[in-house]
């Protein structure tokens, strides 16, 4: 079960590529997302917000003029829980393996804009499936429930 209440912002200077990150995450449950188009939107989102944010996916064309070190500005904005850094401007090449165990907050930067596998096992790692704690079957009780006491 995935969870719904999970905060997503999505940084891109194209309409389409916005759109385009969008709805594979919407295709996985995830609505609750905020497309924005400039660095000024991303910052007066995270730094007039009481509610963070659980995931900035943010092109690197956004700050291409600008002198901004996005990977520290996610790394140091408490409104931010992780990140996925892209940048638009180079050729789209395989998403690299994502390191496992996850640590508290993930920052990941992809050379190309995040295709929908990429998304999805991002989204796996942000927002795991809920271990099953279910009744555990003990050998001896499976034997009761055959007719056969041990």
């Amino acid at each position: 079960m995935i969870n719904k209440t999970l905060r997503i912002l999505i940084a891109d200077d194209q309409h389409f590529q916005r759109l385009n990150i969008e709805k594979p995450l919407n295709q996985l449950g995830y609505f609750r997302i905020a497309p924005v188009h400039s660095f000024d939107e991303i910052e007066t989102l995270t730094c007039g917000s009481c509610k963070p944010f659980d995931l900035l996916i943010i092109s690197t064309a956004l700050v291409a003029d600008l002198e901004i070190d996005l990977e520290a500005f996610c790394r140091d904005n408490p409104l931010i829980h992780h990140a996925l850094i892209y940048d638009s401007q180079q050729a789209q090449l395989p998403p690299p393996p994502l390191p496992l165990p996850l640590p508290l907050t993930l920052q990941l930067s992809l050379s190309g804009a995040p295709g929908s596998e990429s998304l999805k096992s991002l989204m796996a790692m942000i927002d795991p499936p809920p271990r099953r704690h279910g009744l555990q079957v003990l050998p001896w009780l499976r034997g009761l429930s055959r007719g056969r006491v041990g």
